[in-house]
């Protein structure tokens, strides 16, 4: 008896992402796209602890993942019968956290008969962008940004993926969410300093722009939190000194990361660039890199904001690009908190 279902048009797939504290649960259809999806943030759980808990983190998906399954079901008109792949995270993240959406996606897939795929959370974010209307062709350079990765990516096709810049040390979301806590915003803070420096005076501080007085494609943010630490300390921590310090933090941030996609698409040649990761919804740094790629006659690609975190449709969508192209795990479950793309 064969282990798997023959597969039939169209193909559905289920994508299951839990890396770290988002619990996120889609149908992703090749035909017609994305049919249904929900995203279960845990902030109220682990903003008393100022992080992530890994702990808390994974009973949370225990409780949340079969009534987010139930609800996307119901959303898309469909029944459990009618997936006919599997897809979810198998790293990087949180192991405990990883295990949950595996455990639950492999025992779907056996259950059901048909095929289920380990998918690598950085893969969803570089192809979140397909997600769209409007979508990139290949090839095209991609700037993956997020709490815990900042990355230059050649992407050439599926799976085709050269890293070209990497950051030395702090990732751009983590610069934001430890600069956030600085000034007293609480967790997770990236989103919380953003809107506090629109009331900014953008004249007032003038933080560095790291390692853009160099050649090369790295960065390296943990400087810039040490910065606001000394502004903080020199100037206090009053309302306006903490809406100026977040307004130059955030435009140093921005500054960086845009100078160094020029860098990237003066040195690939490409013309489409993507924006990828939870950073990727900042509208500065949008607005930034939009200006850069009229300069360059390029054009900005980048997924709505509910996709720029972590989500549940990525993973479908590269779960069903990488079944479609004949992939498939055995029954092993296999996840890991460090994964190189």
């Amino acid at each position: 008896m064969p282990l798997f279902s023959v597969w039939v048009q169209p193909m559905r797939v289920l994508g299951i992402e839990t890396s770290c504290d988002e619990t996120g649960i889609a149908v992703y259809c090749a035909a017609e796209g994305l049919l249904a999806h929900t995203i279960y943030t845990q902030t109220e759980v682990h903003a008393p602890f100022g992080g992530v808990v890994p702990e808390l983190a994974s009973r949370d998906h225990i409780r949340k993942l079969i009534p987010l399954l139930d609800q996307v079901l119901a959303e898309a008109s469909l029944t459990v019968r009618d997936i006919n792949g599997v897809a979810y995270t198998k790293g990087p993240g949180l192991v405990g956290a990883l295990m949950t959406g595996a455990m639950m996606g492999r025992a779907l897939g056996f259950a059901l008969g048909v095929p289920t795929i380990g998918v690598h959370h950085l893969e969803g974010h570089l192809l979140a962008s397909f997600l769209e209307e409007d979508a990139p062709a290949y090839p095209f350079l991609a700037l993956l940004v997020s709490g815990g990765h900042t990355e230059l990516i050649k992407v050439e096709g599926l799976g085709r993926y050269t890293q070209i810049g990497d950051t030395l040390d702090d990732a751009a979301g983590e610069a934001f969410d430890k600069t956030a806590k600085l000034l007293g915003l609480g967790y997770p803070g990236g989103a919380a300093l953003a809107k506090l420096a629109e009331q900014g005076d953008s004249n007032r501080f003038h933080f560095p722009r790291p390692m853009t007085d160099r050649p090369g494609l790295d960065f390296s943010f943990s400087g810039l939190k040490t910065f606001a630490l000394n502004t903080i300390e020199t100037h206090g921590l009053d309302d306006k000194t903490k809406a100026d310090v977040a307004r130059a933090f955030q435009d140093a941030v921005v500054d960086t990361l845009t100078i160094k996609c020029k860098r990237a698409l003066q040195q690939t040649g490409y013309k489409s660039l993507v924006i990828a990761g939870g950073v990727g919804a900042n509208l500065a740094l949008r607005a930034s890199l939009k200006k850069l790629c009229d300069k360059f006659n390029a054009k900005l690609f980048f997924p709505r904001q509910e996709f720029c975190t972590d989500n549940g449709a990525m993973i479908a969508y590269a779960g069903c690009q990488r079944l479609l192209a004949g992939e498939r795990d055995d029954l092993s479950v296999k996840v890991s908190a460090r994964l190189g793309l």
